[in-house]
Formats: C-alpha cells, structure tokens, sequence
C-alpha cells in the first residue's frame, strides 16, 4: 500500500497518541458479541439474525441440496 509521507506521519501520531490507545481501550472495554451467552455460542440467536437478514436484502434461499461425498470426514 503507497501512502505519502504526509499520512504515514500521521498515522504513526495517531498510534502513539495517549488518547487514541485510551478510546480503543473503552471500546475493547465495552465490546460484546450478540450471539455468546454467558460463555456460550447461542446458535438459534445466530440462525435467527442470518434468516432476518437474508429477508432483509431479499435474498432468494436456494434449494436444499444433500451433500454427498466418497469420504465423509469432518
């Protein structure tokens, strides 16, 4: 990536800036995933996001189509 000496200035200012590590450090403080629950993948909350937005972006659902392989490993 080619970026002119100008931002890579302030790119490194912004790294080594007191304030900037502090709000990231608030935003890592207050981050959470929807879909862990007390330590726990919530599968049906999951499930239930990707249905609604599938509706969301009108997404056509294909046909099922059953997966059949020589050598079925997980």
């Amino acid at each position: 990536m080619n970026i002119s000496k100008k931002a890579e200035i302030e790119l490194v200012e912004g790294a080594c800036s007191e304030d900037f590590r502090s709000d990231m450090q608030g935003m890592r403080d207050k981050w959470h995933s929807p879909f862990i629950i007390n330590g726990n993948v919530d599968v049906d909350a999951y499930l239930d996001f990707v249905t609604e937005y599938n509706e969301f972006i009108n997404h056509r659902p294909r046909q099922f189509k059953k997966i059949e392989d020589k050598y079925m490993k997980l």
